[in-house]
């Protein structure tokens, strides 16, 4: 009865400040879908819902249990909510490897992360295969020619192949992000693109493309391909070298259109038009100018939002933007912590399974951790005496704080998700942020609202200067020696640990919050000495890592360099796959390479090239790895080739030597063959 008292007292406490953990409940439901091996069956969704119907009863009283019992309901809640999604995104995906005749209407135009223009393709026809089994949307590399216009119908022979699983297990699982996005194949083609009929007008992506060839026209070379990236989200006239420099200096955030670029635009807006109406008294006395420039900011974002092409990050960024100036509307706290939450809640009912996302994760953690210390320390910032001095030092202190508190609050996520530390992150975002938001950001409004009078070449001339000015601080900050640190892989429930840690603390009253500290700096303590793999074995056969005193070593110098990188980034390793290779212990010449690990003799043969050079064998204690399909000899040996590659997935040995297998057995609605 005491615990019982006690639970009921420290929950009672927290009356007023619960609706915040509405999302969080929530969130943990659609995670626990995501968490089982198998997808649920009809009968386990109709048991979830029978048990929170009686909890919801359970719910309805006003004590420590009942809270307890509403919060399993919103668990039961998300996952059943999640579930109905998986399914209702369903689409066909491909189940072979094919090469042949693609035709489609092209819907967007993008580039790879290995820098090659690529399309997505919708309405897509290919041969001999019915409307039935033929993916919704298929995306495919070009290497040759330049991309088509959105809205074009095209066609072209390309390799296709279903979306691949995770490059080892436990990894980031590209088929579920497929499924999610509506894409039944990926690929890439060799030839030109060839228009088969006449285009058709998306209305959105037509006025994204040619609005982006408006500004590229407008602007010098250098901050061009930065600024439609900026305005429209199009990177595909991105330099590779400025991603990768800005992602050294931790600047890549300023080139996704998140809640920074929407707050921003949508700030900039309501903050001109309302000092605007200030100029004329009788309208600032008479009107609700806040209210008239808050509405006209939602609707300009509202635009900004379709402009941009509307995708996941984008719609984020809109929902938690409109939020605020909804509560402006009425009446309300533009910034506080409910509308962070409320937030949330509308992102999770639009796309639950963003929830996984790193931009998702980072992105509330910045805007959670910015409210909750900023109300801490808000006494510190009020106005008071020291004049122009004061106000300055108050400017650069709450920008400093600012900046450091994003950081330290989305750095975990980007360390677990990208295995990359920026060292001189801080100084870069102090440097560049706020040019974004008092020069680019601005100049770009200006160059918009004055384009019906000709008068655009002013905005996009101080939009360049701003750009310029953040990509030499981007190129000077990344060519600092140790700009960039590499960081091992988490370990599963390490993440998990930190976040449900985090919340604890920020959204808590009372000082059992300071409790969630203790897990924060057990899993700091322990991430890195997270064990990794011994050995890693690609789900098509064609690599094989294994771990040596001076990192991976890797069983080719080229060829499945996006495995291998993937890899080496979950190693915490900087090295490139020919350093990699290098590091083979008794490396032979050919194609055929041979490792002595976890008391196991692995070989990997690449190609016919290899077996025509292998001397074949088959003991018990041996590994053959082949890209190759082959017979395998008589013996004992464990023999695999890409078909049974196809079954497993990727494969990991453990330092004690257990076997690990990327699918195991799992069976789920986008891993399903």
């Amino acid at each position: 009865m005491r615990i019982s008292g006690a639970l009921d007292a420290m929950l009672q406490a927290q009356r007023g400040h619960l609706f915040p953990w509405v999302p969080v409940c929530f969130g943990l439901g659609i995670g626990l879908y995501f968490l089982v091996s198998n997808e649920p069956a009809l009968q386990i969704y109709a048991g979830v819902v029978a048990v929170s119907l009686v909890l919801g009863f359970c719910a309805r009283r006003g004590d420590g249990l009942g809270l307890l019992a509403g919060a399993l309901v919103l668990i039961g809640m998300g996952f059943c909510y999640m579930g109905l999604r998986a399914h209702q995104v369903g689409a066909p995906v491909l189940t072979f490897r094919y090469y042949g005749p693609v035709e489609g209407q092209v819907l967007s135009v993008d580039r790879s992360a290995s820098d090659a223009m690529r399309i997505t393709l919708g309405q897509v026809r290919l041969r001999d295969m019915s409307p039935a089994r033929t993916p919704d949307r298929v995306r495919i590399s070009l290497f040759d020619g330049a991309p088509p216009e959105p809205g074009s119908w095209v066609m072209t022979t390309a390799h296709l192949s279903p979306p691949q699983g995770p490059a080892e297990p436990g990894g980031f699982d590209f088929r579920r992000h497929a499924w999610f996005l509506g894409l039944g194949a990926v690929g890439y083609s060799r030839v030109p693109v060839l228009h088969s009929g006449p285009p058709e007008v998306l209305p959105v992506a037509t006025i994204r493309a040619r609005f982006s060839d408006w500004v590229r026209a407008s602007m010098p070379e250098r901050t061009g391909g930065v600024a439609t990236a900026l305005i429209t989200g199009d990177r595909a006239h991105l330099p590779r070298h400025v991603t990768e420099d800005l992602r050294a200096s931790n600047l890549a955030h300023l080139l996704a259109i998140s809640g920074l670029h929407m707050g921003l635009f949508a700030g900039v807006i309501f903050a001109s038009l309302r000092r605007g109406f200030a100029l004329w008294p009788r309208i600032a006395l008479r009107w609700p100018v806040k209210k008239i420039s808050a509405a006209v900011a939602l609707v300009a974002s509202f635009g900004y939002l379709l402009l941009s092409g509307a995708n996941v990050a984008t719609e984020r960024a809109f929902l938690m933007v409109a939020v605020m100036l909804v509560a402006v509307l009425m009446d309300r706290r533009a910034i506080s912590v409910r509308a962070v939450a409320f937030a949330a809640v509308l992102v999770l009912l639009r796309r639950p399974e963003s929830l996984l996302s790193a931009g998702f994760q980072m992105s509330f953690a910045a805007t959670l951790a910015l409210v909750v210390v900023f109300r801490a320390v808000q006494p510190m910032f009020r106005p008071g005496r020291g004049g122009h001095l004061g106000g300055a030092l108050r400017w650069v202190g709450a920008l400093v704080v600012s900046s450091l508190v994003a950081g330290v609050a989305t750095a975990p996520f980007g360390a677990a998700h990208f295995n990359m530390v920026s060292h001189y992150g801080l100084i870069a975002n102090l440097a560049a942020v706020p040019v974004m938001g008092a020069v680019v950001v601005p100049g770009a409004v200006l160059a918009i609202c004055l384009a019906p009078f000709g008068g655009s070449a002013v905005g996009f001339w101080i939009m360049s200067q701003g750009i310029s000015w953040i990509l030499t601080v981007a190129d000077t900050v990344a060519g600092w020696p140790g700009a960039r640190g590499q960081v091992v892989a988490p370990e599963p429930w390490m993440l998990p640990v930190l976040v449900m840690s985090a919340l604890l603390v920020l959204l808590w009253q009372g000082r059992l919050r300071w409790v969630g500290l203790a897990p924060i700096g057990v899993a700091l303590f322990f991430w890195p000495s997270s064990p990794r793999p011994e050995v890693l074995i690609s789900a098509d056969g064609g690599l094989v890592g294994v771990m040596t005193s001076e990192g991976r070593a890797l069983s080719r110098p080229r060829g499945k360099s996006f495995v291998a990188g993937i890899w080496l980034e979950n190693d915490g390793d900087g090295a490139d796959q020919v350093e990699a290779f290098d590091r083979v212990p008794a490396r032979q010449q050919g194609k055929v390479q041979t490792f002595q690990a976890v008391e196991r003799h692995f070989v990997h043969v690449v190609g016919k090239t290899g077996l025509s050079e292998w001397q074949m064998s088959c003991a018990p204690h041996e590994v053959i790895v082949l890209s190759v399909e082959a017979e395998p000899p008589d013996g004992e040996c464990l023999w695999l080739t890409p078909k049974a590659l196809r079954d497993t997935g990727s494969i990991a040995y453990t330092q004690r030597g257990e076997m690990i297998t990327a699918n195991a057995g799992a069976r789920r609605l986008w891993s399903a063959r």
